[in-house]
């Protein structure tokens, strides 16, 4: 994937010899940049296979089962709905801590709906819609100056309390077989009806953030909003954009989540956010905005899955899964800073302006008439 710099800035090298600052000449990174850059991009794959061989033999036999294996699957899905969600709108540039939220309101209004009567492809729209509006109205609040943090855990509170108002702040059962089967319990050509849904879904976001001009500017406004600005790009509506497509995540998301539980709970389940959070951070998504892959969030999904089965098959207390998942959150999130730091000191842009400094001080060195 192209970096959003390059996609909104591009400084033109006419008149300058290749030496050896310029990027893009086959200059080899320095190694701890290189290093970096390498665990930031194929990392969670490695730590996924790493952790797989650690539990086939602590855990035991039955953990390499198929059967164990649809589930962390299946488990793995919804996290990576959520982590989609903050994921494709840390990419634009925002943070949405609403996620939880959104996904409870959905699934109620989904079950509310399933419960008068409603057909299912009028319930599965309005879920979607709900879920877009929220995006929407946490995209406008934001446009109008509110801090962004505040604003989306302010709609978190908004759209779980709408969520209990409208259901008496009881959960709603769904009648079974469930309308919603075939998004949650089914399975096709074996594979659980979650991980379909997560495949169709992901393999959309992929395609728009990286095959339409559309993602282009959207990965561009979240990388670098000024060079954006200066390059023409409505800088708002991108970021907009960015929080509709985090609310249809986390409706999505939450109507897989009452499809699998054949239920609706009104209350935003908090856990939600943060497995998915760690999921975006061990994918490599910067929480600066801007840098990484849609779709390592699904192994970063994956590791936290596999920790939690691990760990219930070997017996231990579920304590021990919730302190796996913050070490990994804060973990990831440290080496964010530090992988970036090193693309300060040593990346191209800063290289560029290291060059741009010689060559500013050679040519006044120049200037000076000689005596």
């Amino acid at each position: 994937m192209n970096s959003s710099a390059d996609l909104v800035t591009s400084p033109s090298t006419t008149g300058t010899s290749p030496g050896p600052e310029q990027p893009g000449r086959g200059l080899k990174l320095p190694g701890a940049e290189q290093l970096a850059a390498g665990i930031r991009s194929r990392g969670v794959v490695v730590i996924w296979l790493a952790l797989v061989a650690f539990f086939a033999f602590w855990a035991g036999p039955s953990f390499l089962t198929p059967a164990n294996a649809g589930l962390v699957a299946n488990s793995a899905a919804t996290t990576a709905l959520f982590g989609g969600a903050i994921g494709i709108c840390l990419l634009s540039g925002a943070l949405d801590l609403s996620v939880p939220g959104t996904a409870a309101l959905a699934g109620m209004v989904a079950a509310q709906l399933l419960a008068a009567g409603t057909p299912v492809v009028v319930v599965v729209m309005a879920a979607v819609a709900i879920g877009a509006v929220v995006g929407l109205v946490n995209a406008v609040l934001i446009q109008l100056g509110l801090n962004a943090l505040a604003t989306t855990v302010g709609m978190l509170t908004v759209t779980g309390g709408v969520a209990s108002v409208i259901s008496g702040n009881q959960a709603v059962v769904l009648n079974l077989p469930s309308e919603l089967a075939w998004l949650g319990l089914d399975r096709y050509w074996g594979i659980p009806a979650p991980v379909v849904v997560v495949a169709v879904v992901f393999l959309l976001g992929w395609f728009l953030l990286t095959k339409t001009f559309i993602g282009a500017r959207l990965l561009a406004v979240g990388g670098n909003p000024d060079g954006a600005r200066r390059a023409g790009l409505r800088v708002p509506q991108y970021r907009m954009l960015g929080l509709v497509l985090s609310g249809v995540f986390a409706a999505i998301g939450g109507l897989t989540v009452t499809a699998v539980i054949s239920q609706a709970n009104p209350t935003p389940d908090t856990g939600q956010l943060f497995q998915a959070m760690t999921a975006v951070a061990l994918s490599g998504i910067s929480f600066a905005g801007g840098r990484g892959h849609l779709l390592r969030v699904l192994f970063g999904a994956l590791v936290i899955a596999t920790v939690n089965s691990g760990l219930i098959i070997r017996g231990l207390d579920p304590s021990w899964a919730t302190l796996a998942t913050g070490v990994l959150l804060v973990g990831a999130l440290a080496f964010d800073r530090f992988s970036s730091h090193l693309l300060a000191v040593f990346g191209p842009d800063a290289r560029r302006s290291r060059a741009q400094r010689r060559d500013l001080s050679s040519k006044g060195a120049a200037d000076v008439p000689a005596e």
